[in-house]
């Protein structure tokens, strides 16, 4: 265990950085904006925040740090963005209690989207916390308990759950009571932005989950085991 971690790694820092830049983007810019999707091969669209279109890269980079790393490194780079987002939005308050220039004309319009996105942000934050845990804590388990065998199964599995966590706590936390979003909407976005995670990770496995982790476990000579690891998540 202590070998594991004071074992220097080429590409942690660099996951780390990539890890927290995509969370805070995704949830101060990406959450505040609905998008329209449209599928026209099967005239048919679904609607969501911009921010769902980088967010499951978060989860892709919590599977590879689970599955590579170890669990207690995944903690610790779950933290790390815990932090920065919450920094983020301490900074964007901040910025409220600053009087704005008068010539300026656009104070109100960056009160009502940052204030909407202040509220996303702290309702993402206790989703990320929940759901990225979550589905941590099942690639750690399952990669034991398959002795490492059935990748894209536990990898997808740990996904199903830990978005499902995560979409439920985002949308009503972050959403239900506010203006412009009705009951019906919220229930829509539910549906449609797990669906579209979900597929997401299916599609992405194949593609650049897979091959990146062979890469980086032969790069970093690490292929990690938490046989003896404690997983509770406030244990730094």
């Amino acid at each position: 265990m202590t070998e594991h971690n004071h074992k220097s790694y080429k590409f942690l820092d660099a996951i780390t950085i990539a890890f927290t830049v995509f969370l805070i983007i995704g949830n101060l810019a990406g959450s505040v904006k609905i998008i329209r999707i449209n599928l026209p091969i099967f005239d048919w669209g679904f609607s969501c925040t911009a921010g769902l279109l980088l967010f499951p890269v978060t989860y892709l980079i919590g599977d590879l740090l689970t599955e590579i790393y170890g669990y207690d490194k995944s903690r610790k780079v779950i933290w790390s963005g815990f932090g920065g987002l919450l920094l983020a939005n301490l900074i964007i308050q901040f910025y409220f209690l600053l009087p704005a220039d008068p010539n300026w004309g656009l104070g109100r319009e960056f009160e009502t989207v940052f204030k909407q996105s202040f509220r996303l942000s702290m309702a993402s934050m206790v989703a990320f916390f929940c759901g990225e845990f979550t589905n941590s804590y099942i690639v750690a388990k399952l990669k034991i308990k398959n002795a490492g065998r059935n990748q894209a199964l536990r990898l997808i599995l740990s996904t199903v759950a830990g978005e499902l966590v995560d979409t439920v706590i985002v949308l009503f936390l972050g959403f239900y009571g506010a203006q412009g979003y009705p009951v019906d909407l919220i229930y829509r976005f539910l549906v449609t932005n797990y669906l579209f995670k979900i597929s997401w990770e299916i599609i992405a496995y194949p593609i650049i989950t897979k091959p990146l982790i062979s890469y980086i476990k032969k790069a970093e000579n690490e292929d990690y085991y938490d046989y003896k690891t404690d997983m509770n998540p406030f244990h730094i």
